[in-house]
Protein backbone atom coordinates (compact mmCIF):
# COMPACT_ATOMS: atom_id res chain seq x y z
CA UNK A 1 0.00 0.00 0.00
CA UNK A 2 1.33 3.42 -0.96
CA UNK A 3 0.92 6.81 0.70
CA UNK A 4 2.23 10.26 -0.12
CA UNK A 5 3.02 12.22 3.04
CA UNK A 6 3.27 16.02 3.02
CA UNK A 7 2.81 18.76 5.61
CA UNK A 8 3.31 22.40 6.53
CA UNK A 9 2.02 24.02 3.36
CA UNK A 10 1.48 27.35 5.17
CA UNK A 11 -0.69 28.68 2.36
CA UNK A 12 -0.86 32.47 2.47
CA UNK A 13 2.58 32.91 4.03
CA UNK A 14 4.54 36.11 3.42
CA UNK A 15 8.35 36.09 3.33
CA UNK A 16 9.75 39.54 4.14
CA UNK A 17 6.79 41.28 2.42
CA UNK A 18 6.83 38.83 -0.52
CA UNK A 19 3.52 36.95 -0.84
CA UNK A 20 4.34 33.31 -1.61
CA UNK A 21 1.01 32.06 -3.00
CA UNK A 22 2.36 31.81 -6.58
CA UNK A 23 5.44 29.93 -5.33
CA UNK A 24 3.19 27.60 -3.35
CA UNK A 25 0.98 27.01 -6.39
CA UNK A 26 4.12 26.07 -8.36
CA UNK A 27 5.19 23.28 -5.98
CA UNK A 28 1.61 22.10 -5.40
CA UNK A 29 1.34 21.61 -9.16
CA UNK A 30 4.29 19.23 -8.77
CA UNK A 31 2.49 17.48 -5.92
CA UNK A 32 -0.58 16.95 -8.11
CA UNK A 33 1.74 15.51 -10.76
CA UNK A 34 3.26 13.11 -8.23
CA UNK A 35 -0.19 11.96 -7.16
CA UNK A 36 -1.02 11.35 -10.81
CA UNK A 37 2.19 9.39 -11.40
CA UNK A 38 2.44 7.44 -8.13
CA UNK A 39 -1.29 6.72 -7.73
CA UNK A 40 -1.09 6.40 -3.93
CA UNK A 41 -3.86 4.82 -1.90
CA UNK A 42 -4.13 8.13 -0.01
CA UNK A 43 -2.45 11.53 0.37
CA UNK A 44 -1.62 12.42 3.99
CA UNK A 45 -1.42 16.15 4.86
CA UNK A 46 -0.11 16.54 8.41
CA UNK A 47 -1.25 20.02 9.37
CA UNK A 48 -0.40 23.71 9.06
CA UNK A 49 -2.31 23.78 5.80
CA UNK A 50 -2.71 27.54 6.16
CA UNK A 51 -0.23 29.97 7.66
CA UNK A 52 -2.77 31.64 9.92
CA UNK A 53 -6.21 31.05 11.35
CA UNK A 54 -7.89 33.47 8.92
CA UNK A 55 -6.12 32.85 5.59
CA UNK A 56 -6.28 35.25 2.63
CA UNK A 57 -8.84 34.44 -0.12
CA UNK A 58 -6.17 33.44 -2.64
CA UNK A 59 -4.84 30.80 -0.21
CA UNK A 60 -8.34 29.34 0.25
CA UNK A 61 -8.86 29.27 -3.52
CA UNK A 62 -5.51 27.49 -4.02
CA UNK A 63 -6.38 24.80 -1.47
CA UNK A 64 -9.80 24.28 -3.04
CA UNK A 65 -8.26 23.87 -6.49
CA UNK A 66 -5.53 21.43 -5.38
CA UNK A 67 -7.84 19.22 -3.31
CA UNK A 68 -10.50 19.17 -6.02
CA UNK A 69 -7.99 17.98 -8.60
CA UNK A 70 -6.61 15.24 -6.34
CA UNK A 71 -9.87 13.97 -4.85
CA UNK A 72 -12.37 14.56 -7.67
CA UNK A 73 -10.31 14.37 -10.87
CA UNK A 74 -7.71 11.79 -9.80
CA UNK A 75 -9.91 9.90 -7.35
CA UNK A 76 -7.25 9.72 -4.61
CA UNK A 77 -8.48 10.05 -1.00
CA UNK A 78 -6.93 12.79 1.13
CA UNK A 79 -6.49 12.68 4.91
CA UNK A 80 -5.87 16.24 6.13
CA UNK A 81 -5.52 17.52 9.70
CA UNK A 82 -5.34 20.94 11.33
CA UNK A 83 -1.98 22.13 12.65
CA UNK A 84 -1.21 24.77 15.25
CA UNK A 85 -1.35 27.53 12.58
CA UNK A 86 -4.82 26.49 11.38
CA UNK A 87 -8.24 27.30 12.75
CA UNK A 88 -9.61 23.87 13.67
CA UNK A 89 -13.23 24.96 13.22
CA UNK A 90 -12.73 26.71 9.89
CA UNK A 91 -10.63 23.93 8.40
CA UNK A 92 -12.99 21.24 9.67
CA UNK A 93 -16.20 22.84 8.39
CA UNK A 94 -18.28 20.33 6.42
CA UNK A 95 -15.92 17.46 7.20
CA UNK A 96 -18.69 14.86 7.60
CA UNK A 97 -20.11 15.77 4.20
CA UNK A 98 -16.70 15.87 2.53
CA UNK A 99 -15.63 12.46 3.82
CA UNK A 100 -18.22 10.73 1.63
CA UNK A 101 -16.42 12.19 -1.39
CA UNK A 102 -12.93 11.11 -0.32
CA UNK A 103 -11.72 14.22 1.56
CA UNK A 104 -11.20 13.31 5.23
CA UNK A 105 -10.56 16.45 7.32
CA UNK A 106 -9.85 16.38 11.05
CA UNK A 107 -10.10 19.83 12.60
CA UNK A 108 -11.12 19.71 16.25
CA UNK A 109 -9.83 17.35 18.94
CA UNK A 110 -12.28 14.58 19.82
CA UNK A 111 -12.34 11.79 22.38
CA UNK A 112 -12.52 9.17 19.63
CA UNK A 113 -11.14 8.87 16.09
CA UNK A 114 -12.90 7.22 13.16
CA UNK A 115 -10.18 5.81 10.89
CA UNK A 116 -10.08 5.63 7.14
CA UNK A 117 -9.99 1.89 6.41
CA UNK A 118 -8.08 0.71 3.33
CA UNK A 119 -7.33 -2.79 2.08
CA UNK A 120 -4.60 -4.54 0.12
CA UNK A 121 -3.32 -8.10 -0.29
CA UNK A 122 -2.10 -8.15 3.34
CA UNK A 123 -5.42 -7.03 4.83
CA UNK A 124 -6.61 -3.79 6.39
CA UNK A 125 -4.69 -0.60 7.01
CA UNK A 126 -6.36 1.89 9.34
CA UNK A 127 -5.40 5.55 8.99
CA UNK A 128 -5.98 7.63 12.13
CA UNK A 129 -6.04 11.45 11.88
CA UNK A 130 -5.09 13.34 15.06
CA UNK A 131 -5.28 17.12 14.53
CA UNK A 132 -3.12 19.38 16.65
CA UNK A 133 -4.47 19.72 20.16
CA UNK A 134 -3.06 21.74 23.03
CA UNK A 135 -3.63 20.46 26.58
CA UNK A 136 -6.69 22.71 27.06
CA UNK A 137 -8.41 21.23 23.99
CA UNK A 138 -7.65 17.70 25.19
CA UNK A 139 -9.02 18.49 28.65
CA UNK A 140 -12.26 19.71 27.08
CA UNK A 141 -12.58 16.64 24.84
CA UNK A 142 -11.70 13.97 27.43
CA UNK A 143 -12.63 15.63 30.70
CA UNK A 144 -9.18 14.73 32.04
CA UNK A 145 -6.76 16.93 33.95
CA UNK A 146 -3.77 17.13 31.62
CA UNK A 147 -1.60 20.25 31.53
CA UNK A 148 1.37 19.32 29.32
CA UNK A 149 1.62 18.22 25.70
CA UNK A 150 3.10 14.79 26.36
CA UNK A 151 0.40 13.43 28.71
CA UNK A 152 -2.24 15.02 26.45
CA UNK A 153 -0.89 13.16 23.41
CA UNK A 154 -0.55 9.93 25.40
CA UNK A 155 -4.20 10.13 26.40
CA UNK A 156 -5.28 10.52 22.78
CA UNK A 157 -3.03 7.71 21.54
CA UNK A 158 -4.24 5.36 24.26
CA UNK A 159 -7.80 5.96 23.05
CA UNK A 160 -6.75 5.09 19.48
CA UNK A 161 -4.96 1.91 20.58
CA UNK A 162 -7.92 0.80 22.70
CA UNK A 163 -10.20 0.83 19.64
CA UNK A 164 -7.67 -0.59 17.15
CA UNK A 165 -8.04 -4.29 16.16
CA UNK A 166 -5.03 -6.40 17.15
CA UNK A 167 -2.82 -7.48 14.26
CA UNK A 168 -4.11 -4.78 11.91
CA UNK A 169 -1.64 -2.36 10.37
CA UNK A 170 -2.01 1.29 11.39
CA UNK A 171 -0.93 4.69 10.09
CA UNK A 172 -1.14 7.82 12.23
CA UNK A 173 -1.28 11.41 10.94
CA UNK A 174 -0.39 13.93 13.67
CA UNK A 175 1.00 17.41 14.29
CA UNK A 176 3.47 17.71 17.16
CA UNK A 177 7.00 18.58 18.24
CA UNK A 178 8.85 15.32 18.88
CA UNK A 179 11.98 15.38 21.00
CA UNK A 180 15.12 14.94 18.91
CA UNK A 181 13.72 16.64 15.82
CA UNK A 182 15.71 19.39 14.10
CA UNK A 183 13.95 22.76 14.37
CA UNK A 184 14.00 25.92 12.24
CA UNK A 185 13.11 29.54 12.97
CA UNK A 186 9.81 29.54 11.06
CA UNK A 187 8.00 27.12 13.38
CA UNK A 188 5.72 28.66 15.97
CA UNK A 189 6.41 27.32 19.50
CA UNK A 190 3.69 24.96 20.73
CA UNK A 191 4.00 25.99 24.36
CA UNK A 192 4.81 29.18 26.29
CA UNK A 193 6.11 28.63 29.81
CA UNK A 194 6.01 24.82 29.57
CA UNK A 195 7.24 21.95 27.44
CA UNK A 196 5.60 21.49 24.06
CA UNK A 197 7.76 18.47 23.23
CA UNK A 198 6.74 14.81 23.35
CA UNK A 199 8.82 11.64 23.20
CA UNK A 200 8.95 9.58 20.02
CA UNK A 201 8.34 6.42 22.07
CA UNK A 202 4.70 7.47 22.44
CA UNK A 203 4.17 6.34 18.84
CA UNK A 204 5.46 2.80 19.33
CA UNK A 205 3.22 0.22 17.70
CA UNK A 206 2.13 2.22 14.67
CA UNK A 207 3.38 0.99 11.30
CA UNK A 208 4.00 4.58 10.18
CA UNK A 209 3.58 8.00 11.81
CA UNK A 210 3.15 10.93 9.38
CA UNK A 211 4.09 14.07 11.29
CA UNK A 212 3.80 17.77 10.64
CA UNK A 213 5.24 20.83 12.42
CA UNK A 214 9.02 20.68 11.91
CA UNK A 215 10.06 22.01 8.50
CA UNK A 216 13.13 19.87 7.81
CA UNK A 217 12.36 16.45 6.27
CA UNK A 218 13.62 13.92 8.83
CA UNK A 219 12.98 10.44 10.17
CA UNK A 220 12.90 9.60 13.88
CA UNK A 221 12.90 6.01 15.21
CA UNK A 222 12.55 4.53 11.69
CA UNK A 223 8.75 4.76 11.49
CA UNK A 224 8.20 8.31 12.74
CA UNK A 225 8.78 10.95 10.09
CA UNK A 226 8.39 14.64 9.33
CA UNK A 227 7.75 15.31 5.64
CA UNK A 228 8.89 18.92 6.05
CA UNK A 229 7.45 22.09 4.57
CA UNK A 230 6.69 22.79 0.92
CA UNK A 231 9.14 25.70 0.68
CA UNK A 232 11.96 27.37 2.59
CA UNK A 233 10.14 29.72 4.94
CA UNK A 234 13.05 31.20 6.92
CA UNK A 235 16.78 31.88 6.74
CA UNK A 236 17.41 28.81 8.89
CA UNK A 237 16.01 26.60 6.11
CA UNK A 238 18.28 27.65 3.24
CA UNK A 239 20.14 24.33 3.39
CA UNK A 240 16.94 22.22 3.39
CA UNK A 241 15.98 20.05 0.42
CA UNK A 242 12.20 20.14 0.30
CA UNK A 243 10.31 17.02 -0.72
CA UNK A 244 7.23 14.84 -0.46
CA UNK A 245 7.61 11.45 1.25
CA UNK A 246 6.51 8.26 -0.50
CA UNK A 247 5.60 5.46 1.93
CA UNK A 248 5.16 1.83 0.93
CA UNK A 249 3.65 -0.56 3.48
CA UNK A 250 3.95 -4.26 2.85
CA UNK A 251 3.22 -7.08 5.26
CA UNK A 252 3.31 -6.13 8.96
CA UNK A 253 6.76 -4.74 9.72
CA UNK A 254 7.65 -3.99 6.07
CA UNK A 255 8.17 -0.27 5.36
CA UNK A 256 9.96 1.64 2.62
CA UNK A 257 10.48 5.42 2.69
CA UNK A 258 11.52 7.54 -0.30
CA UNK A 259 11.94 11.30 -0.67
CA UNK A 260 10.49 12.79 -3.86
CA UNK A 261 12.09 16.23 -4.36
CA UNK A 262 10.17 19.44 -5.00
CA UNK A 263 11.67 22.18 -7.17
CA UNK A 264 10.76 25.74 -6.10
CA UNK A 265 9.83 28.47 -8.53
CA UNK A 266 12.36 30.67 -6.72
CA UNK A 267 15.01 29.35 -4.35
CA UNK A 268 15.95 31.03 -1.06
CA UNK A 269 19.71 31.65 -0.97
CA UNK A 270 22.38 33.40 1.08
CA UNK A 271 25.00 35.42 -0.79
CA UNK A 272 28.15 36.80 0.79
CA UNK A 273 30.46 39.52 -0.43
CA UNK A 274 30.88 43.27 -0.76
CA UNK A 275 27.76 45.10 -1.84
CA UNK A 276 29.18 46.38 -5.11
CA UNK A 277 30.40 42.89 -6.01
CA UNK A 278 26.98 41.33 -5.33
CA UNK A 279 25.20 43.98 -7.39
CA UNK A 280 27.55 43.43 -10.32
CA UNK A 281 27.20 39.64 -10.09
CA UNK A 282 23.42 39.89 -9.78
CA UNK A 283 23.02 41.50 -13.19
CA UNK A 284 24.66 38.41 -14.70
CA UNK A 285 22.97 35.82 -12.46
CA UNK A 286 20.36 33.75 -14.40
CA UNK A 287 18.60 33.09 -11.07
CA UNK A 288 18.52 36.67 -9.87
CA UNK A 289 14.77 36.43 -9.14
CA UNK A 290 15.51 34.06 -6.22
CA UNK A 291 14.83 35.16 -2.65
CA UNK A 292 18.22 36.35 -1.45
CA UNK A 293 19.61 37.21 1.97
CA UNK A 294 22.89 39.14 1.65
CA UNK A 295 25.76 38.92 4.10
CA UNK A 296 27.74 42.05 3.37
CA UNK A 297 31.48 42.22 4.03
CA UNK A 298 31.69 46.00 3.64
CA UNK A 299 33.03 47.98 6.59
CA UNK A 300 31.34 51.13 7.76
CA UNK A 301 28.02 52.69 6.81
CA UNK A 302 26.40 51.89 3.46
CA UNK A 303 24.10 54.11 1.44
CA UNK A 304 20.66 52.45 0.87
CA UNK A 305 22.03 48.89 0.67
CA UNK A 306 18.61 47.18 0.17
CA UNK A 307 17.63 49.54 -2.64
CA UNK A 308 20.92 48.90 -4.40
CA UNK A 309 20.73 45.15 -3.82
CA UNK A 310 17.21 44.97 -5.27
CA UNK A 311 18.40 46.59 -8.49
CA UNK A 312 20.16 43.27 -9.16
CA UNK A 313 18.07 40.90 -7.03
CA UNK A 314 14.48 42.24 -7.10
CA UNK A 315 13.27 39.66 -4.54
CA UNK A 316 16.06 40.25 -2.03
CA UNK A 317 14.64 39.75 1.45
CA UNK A 318 17.15 41.17 3.91
CA UNK A 319 20.82 41.72 4.67
CA UNK A 320 23.24 41.74 7.55
CA UNK A 321 26.66 43.30 7.70
CA UNK A 322 29.29 40.79 8.78
CA UNK A 323 31.71 42.08 11.40
CA UNK A 324 35.17 40.87 10.51
CA UNK A 325 37.89 40.47 13.11
CA UNK A 326 40.21 43.47 13.14
CA UNK A 327 44.01 43.03 13.58
CA UNK A 328 45.61 44.33 16.76
CA UNK A 329 46.96 47.30 14.80
CA UNK A 330 43.43 48.60 14.20
CA UNK A 331 43.74 51.45 16.77
CA UNK A 332 46.87 52.68 15.03
CA UNK A 333 45.13 52.54 11.67
CA UNK A 334 42.20 54.43 13.20
CA UNK A 335 44.53 57.17 14.36
CA UNK A 336 46.11 57.28 10.89
CA UNK A 337 42.65 57.59 9.36
CA UNK A 338 42.00 60.70 11.47
CA UNK A 339 45.14 62.26 9.95
CA UNK A 340 43.95 61.77 6.34
CA UNK A 341 42.99 64.72 4.21
CA UNK A 342 39.32 65.37 3.32
CA UNK A 343 40.12 64.34 -0.27
CA UNK A 344 41.46 60.95 0.90
CA UNK A 345 38.47 60.35 3.15
CA UNK A 346 36.01 61.21 0.40
CA UNK A 347 37.81 58.97 -2.09
CA UNK A 348 37.55 56.06 0.37
CA UNK A 349 33.83 56.75 0.94
CA UNK A 350 33.22 56.94 -2.82
CA UNK A 351 34.89 53.56 -3.36
CA UNK A 352 32.88 51.98 -0.51
CA UNK A 353 29.55 53.17 -1.97
CA UNK A 354 30.15 52.63 -5.68
CA UNK A 355 32.73 49.86 -5.67
CA UNK A 356 34.89 51.93 -8.04
CA UNK A 357 37.76 54.38 -7.37
CA UNK A 358 37.56 58.04 -8.36
CA UNK A 359 38.69 58.72 -11.90
CA UNK A 360 41.40 61.30 -12.55
CA UNK A 361 38.75 63.75 -13.76
CA UNK A 362 36.57 63.20 -10.68
CA UNK A 363 39.55 63.60 -8.36
CA UNK A 364 40.38 66.90 -10.08
CA UNK A 365 36.82 68.17 -9.68
CA UNK A 366 36.86 67.13 -6.03
CA UNK A 367 40.10 69.02 -5.48
CA UNK A 368 38.60 72.17 -7.01
CA UNK A 369 35.51 71.97 -4.76
CA UNK A 370 37.58 71.38 -1.63
CA UNK A 371 39.87 74.33 -2.45
CA UNK A 372 36.86 76.61 -2.87
CA UNK A 373 35.35 75.43 0.43
CA UNK A 374 38.68 75.90 2.20
CA UNK A 375 38.88 79.44 0.84
CA UNK A 376 35.37 80.22 2.04
CA UNK A 377 36.29 78.96 5.54
CA UNK A 378 39.27 81.36 5.62
CA UNK A 379 37.13 84.26 4.37
CA UNK A 380 38.90 84.58 1.04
Amino acid sequence: MRFLHTADWHLGRVLHMHALVDDQAHVLEQLVGLVRDVRPDALLVAGDVYDRAVPPPEAVALLDSVLSRIVVELGVPVVLIAGNHDSADRLGFGSRLLSSGGLHVAGRVGSSVSPLVLNDAHGEVRVYALPYGDPASVRDAFGAQVHEHEPAMKLRLDAVRAAHPAGTRSVLVAHAFVTGGSESNSERPLSIGGSGAIGAELFDGFDYVALGHLHRPQTLRKKVRYAGSLLKYSLSEVDHRKSVTLIELGAPGELRIEELPLTPRRDFRVLEGRLAQLVTAGHLDPRNDDYVHARLLDEGALLEPMARLRLAYPNATDFDQVERARPSSAPARGAARLQRTPAELFAEFFAEVTGEPLTVEQAGQLGTVLQRLDGEDRGE
